[in-house]
């Protein structure tokens, strides 16, 4: 159905998948406080438009986690309004109505003209504006774009950029300092392994466990593909294969199950993503796989712990690779009903002329899908202007790049990867082996034959090839 538009019943079955990741991803970053200090914010600048505008332009996006990055945003993108003669208003909506209200404009034809998503929306497609010359436009401007924000927003079996990626998230590890010193391990885990052996002695010596979910939450979501990608696996290979039933991920299941018995309790099984924030700011918790969110909210609610958390890059597995997928990646979309597409690609476009105010004004928690435009970003990682202590904590971040990927690794993040993310095929896997319910190699069986209907429905309608 490549070139169609999708039925409405096909959209509203997409957006309710969606929906499900919205829901529980929504606590995903608790960080309702602003850290205290920041300086002073770099300025922003006016991209003239290509092309005189004018007529109104309706934005809808996601409360961020970070409330100074709304504060900003609002007023600059009125102010670029009034600049260029364009009527400009913003709407927030929780995290988790995105999907239903995207779903419901889309339906109805008529809304807002510039959408902004957290995952990537590549079931979209036929119902979005192609914006491959809003791409081609950024990289001539910008420079080159991160390869897994093109693989979050572009379809190579369509030659289709349904959305445009303008930010994205690291996904460290966030580990307790002072505990792990106690193991031996001051500077925390590098390697699965070592999240073993050092996780254990801490649960054992200390009794503080680790939170890792195996739930049907975005953080479980995030983690499983993780450890898969880190031991080898992954659901599709680069052509859009499928390819989840192998040695490596069985090996990695094998090991979630071990990890669960060895440091954690069956409270991960019930989570929501917040639950992992929340139980690593009251000190509860040696590890957890997040973004910095949880650490800013703990700032400015319990520093003591704030003080003592510190961050890893992506761990290794056996072989040695450590990769992690973005936390979250935002991409606009335009729904094609949209009265004013001209103002909403040059919006776009100023937007990531200012990465360095918006970057800033996220505390650091949106990082520039195109590099370039914020060199100041290494040295504020370096030493952090939100009061870290010490100011150099964030500092893993600069090689943040090097080990993110893409939800879809090796492949793009397509429709039927979309909907293998939000109907958590993985962490379910993963829990019915640490609950002892299945063995790793019938789980991973079931898990396929799950992973193999949603590919073929999509494939069917012509989205993934």
């Amino acid at each position: 159905m490549t070139g169609k538009d999708l039925s409405r019943r096909q959209f509203l079955e997409l957006a309710g998948g969606a929906a499900a990741l919205g829901v529980l991803g929504a606590a995903c970053g608790s960080a309702t406080t602003p850290a205290t200090g920041g300086g002073k914010a770099p300025a922003t600048t006016l991209l003239q438009p290509a092309t005189k505008l004018a007529g109104s332009l309706k934005i809808l996006q996601w409360s961020h986690f970070v409330p100074r990055y709304d504060q900003w945003f609002d007023p600059f993108a009125k102010d670029w309004g009034n600049r260029v003669g364009v009527d400009v208003s913003v709407d927030h909506v929780a995290l988790a109505d995105i999907p239903s209200h995207t779903a419901a404009e889309i339906a109805s034809g008529s809304g807002h003209d510039l959408i902004e998503w957290v995952s990537p929306p590549s079931q979209l497609e036929p119902s979005v504006v192609n914006l491959a010359d809003v791409n081609q436009e950024a990289v001539k401007r910008f420079g080159t774009q991160q390869p897994f924000a093109k693989d979050s927003s572009y379809d190579p079996v369509t030659n289709t950029y349904y959305g445009y990626c303008h930010a994205w998230v690291p996904d460290p590890g966030d580990y307790r300092r002072s505990l792990w010193q106690k193991v031996g391990m001051p500077n925390g885990p590098a390697t699965y392994q070592d999240l073993l052996t050092g996780g254990k002695a801490i649960k054992d010596k200390l009794n503080v466990r680790m939170g890792i979910g195996m739930s049907n939450e975005l953080d479980s979501n995030m983690a499983a593909r993780a450890l898969i990608w880190s031991y080898g696996g992954s659901v599709q290979d680069k052509n859009g294969k499928v390819v989840l039933n192998s040695p490596e991920t069985i090996d990695a299941v094998n090991y979630m199950a071990k990890l669960y018995n060895q440091t954690m309790t069956a409270e991960v099984f019930a989570w929501n993503a917040d639950s992992n924030n929340s139980s690593l700011i009251a000190g509860q918790l040696s590890y957890i796989l997040n973004s910095i969110s949880a650490y800013r909210t703990a700032q400015a609610q319990n520093p003591q712990v704030a003080d003592d958390v510190f961050f890893t890059p992506a761990l290794k597995g056996p072989h040695g690779q450590g990769l992690a997928s973005q936390h979250v990646v935002l991409v606009y979309v335009i729904p094609k009903f949209s009265k004013n597409v001209d103002a909403a690609k040059q919006f776009l476009l100023n937007l990531s002329a200012n990465d360095p105010a918006g970057t800033y004004n996220s505390e650091l928690y949106n990082f520039p899908a195109f590099a370039n435009t914020v060199p100041q970003l290494s040295g504020w990682v370096a030493s952090d202007p939100f009061g870290s202590r010490p100011a150099d904590k964030l500092k893993v971040l600069n090689g943040a790049a090097g080990w993110t990927t893409n939800v879809g690794y090796p492949g793009p993040a397509n429709a039927a990867i979309g909907e293998v993310f939000t109907t958590f095929v993985l962490p379910q896997m993963m829990a019915r082996v640490a609950q002892g319910k299945q063995s790793a190699q019938a789980s991973v069986t079931q898990a396929e034959t799950e992973v193999n209907a949603i590919f073929s429905k999509w494939r069917s309608r012509g989205l993934i090839g």
